[in-house]
């Protein structure tokens, strides 16, 4: 067997100079580091978690206190030579947010002082005032004078005070949020005093002050130029990473082609703007680099707690997350706790992504950027809308898993009609909140976790089929009803020709309709009809 390169992949490395010192690989971002430094902006990014949002943040850092050393040998070198004085040194003011104990009443303000000293050390700079916002003027303006160079202000995570509380203390987010606001509203006043200011995170809420107050930041969020800051494009990856994708290829036994095929599907699809480069998840691509396996990472290391609560508390559709959804560019752009719509987060968050844009109606349809997260969703959203977390299921998943694969319409029938059984019923009892939607949910969701290919609101020349169910060797067509007979529910995919599209497959085609009574909260009827 032919023995492959090992490399140090920077899983988990966010300080550019530990990743430069010690070899690791690096694709090179650093052309975008000398565009926006050459501007002398303030500037807002989003990216989704585990993007590289700190590592570029600590990119920036390296750069602005002229660590020239770190850069040999990469874009920003060649660049900077324009300059009539490269390599200048400014002192660097950081906070860094992605940790702190933020749910606690003083969390916020001990992390903002923690930098603050920090800094004040470094620069010699008194710190006899024990209001937060003056003292940071203080900081700002004596770096000033000491140096003689204006301030680099960089801003990691934001939105992390705030996300903590989302959900569960909302007072404590209110309060976290009044405190940025009288805080960083110091740069707005301080700007003759400042060289840069970049900040970071997950979420652009609106009606904070970082966007309401500092509102010269620039968001450079869906700007094209910078489509590619965070992540890593199909081009990157194969002129970076030959020597993984070939090991990974001869640990399964298949070609790159295939290799990186699978990487694709797994791991790429992310979009930031109209007409963006897709974009791969890096930690998930270099942890599947490092384990040579296909499995999913980035979801592994953060469970939206939140996110599937506020789903399960708006009996949100969860069959429309499997096509695409549609959202203005105002709503993209922005995210308010109160809002009751999930999808905006849901595209900050990095769970959705841009798909199509309509320039004419400014507006963006999301849909999910891979199988790694689209799989790992639907599975974390499983246990909520099956209401089975914590009861003794009389079945077992893989048992419809089973009946799928085999054609075996009655174990489905079976299997279904086992969970609807131990579902508890909708608070209040009340009949009429047993819409079709709500059982539909429950089919879609446990099919879809199987990875099954699943569709659903399928159009045909006629109309739309509630659910179509592909494998191998089989297709099966669902229509489904609640308290109407299952028999209508078959006329229904004849009449509307739901079938059609399969009559010239090779795979045996099951027509099957479904009836769902709300009396008795469950399937009575499930008639099949195969060719």
């Amino acid at each position: 067997m032919k023995v492959m390169e090992t490399r140090n992949l920077p899983i988990g490395i966010q300080d550019f100079e530990k990743l430069r010192k010690n070899d690791f690989v690096y694709v090179d971002k650093t052309r975008f580091v000398y565009k926006l430094a050459q501007s002398k902006c303030p500037y807002f990014l989003s990216r989704p978690r585990r993007f590289g949002k700190s590592l570029f943040l600590s990119t920036l850092e390296a750069y602005f206190l002229g660590k020239k050393d770190l850069f040999k040998g990469l874009a920003i070198e060649k660049l900077e030579e324009q300059n009539d004085e490269p390599w200048q040194v400014y002192p660097v003011l950081k906070f860094s947010l992605a940790a702190g104990n933020f749910t606690k009443e003083d969390g916020l303000s001990a992390r903002l002082l923690k930098c603050l000293k920090d800094f004040e050390e470094k620069y010699a700079i008194p710190d006899d005032n024990e209001d937060l916002s003056v003292r940071f003027e203080q900081a700002l303006k004596n770096a000033y004078a000491k140096t003689g160079k204006p301030v680099v202000v960089l801003v990691d995570e934001y939105d992390n005070p705030l996300l903590k509380n989302i959900g569960e203390n909302e007072e404590q987010e209110k309060e976290n949020r009044a405190l940025y606001k009288g805080f960083f509203a110091v740069l707005k006043d301080c700007d003759a005093y400042l060289r840069f200011a970049f900040f970071t995170g997950v979420t652009k809420f609106s009606k904070v002050s970082i966007f309401s107050d500092l509102n010269q930041l620039k968001d450079i969020t869906l700007d094209w130029n910078y489509d590619a800051i965070c992540g890593i494009t199909q081009k990157e990856l194969e002129e970076n990473f030959v020597p993984e994708i070939e090991s990974m290829a001869e640990r399964h036994r298949f070609s790159s082609e295939k290799c990186l095929g699978e990487l694709k599907r797994m791991y790429d699809g992310y979009h930031f703007c109209m007409n963006c480069p897709d974009i791969y998840n890096p930690f998930s691509l270099l942890n599947a680099f490092s384990e040579n396996k296909f499995g999913s990472y980035w979801f592994g290391t953060g469970t939206p707690t939140f996110l599937i609560k506020k789903l399960d508390e708006i009996n949100f559709d969860a069959r429309r997350f499997i096509d695409t959804v549609k959202i203005s560019e105002s709503e993209i752009n922005d995210y308010r706790p109160e809002n009751p719509d999930p999808i905006p987060l849901l595209y900050q968050s990095g769970y959705l992504t841009i798909k199509t844009w309509n320039e004419r109606q400014l507006s963006y349809k999301l849909g999910f950027p891979n199988d790694e997260v689209k799989y790992g969703f639907l599975n974390a959203l499983a246990p909520t809308y099956l209401k089975v977390q914590d009861k003794p299921a009389p079945f077992n998943i893989d048992i419809l898993d089973d009946a799928v694969e085999e054609g075996d319409t009655d174990g489905m029938r079976d299997w279904f009609k086992a969970l609807f059984a131990l579902l508890p019923y909708p608070a209040g009892g009340d009949l009429d909140s047993v819409t079709e939607q709500s059982f539909q949910n429950v089919i879609f969701i446990s099919l879809i976790v199987l990875g099954k290919y699943c569709r659903t609101e399928v159009h045909s020349s006629k109309g739309r089929a509630d659910c179509v169910v592909e494998t191998e060797e089989y297709v099966y067509v669902f229509e489904f009803k609640r308290d109407v007979s299952a028999k209508e529910a078959l006329q229904q995919i004849d009449e509307q020709g739901y079938a059609a599209p399969y009559s010239a497959d090779s795979r045996k085609l099951f027509k099957i309709g479904v009836n769902f009574s709300s009396a008795e909260r469950n399937i009575t009827e499930w008639e099949v009809v195969s060719r």
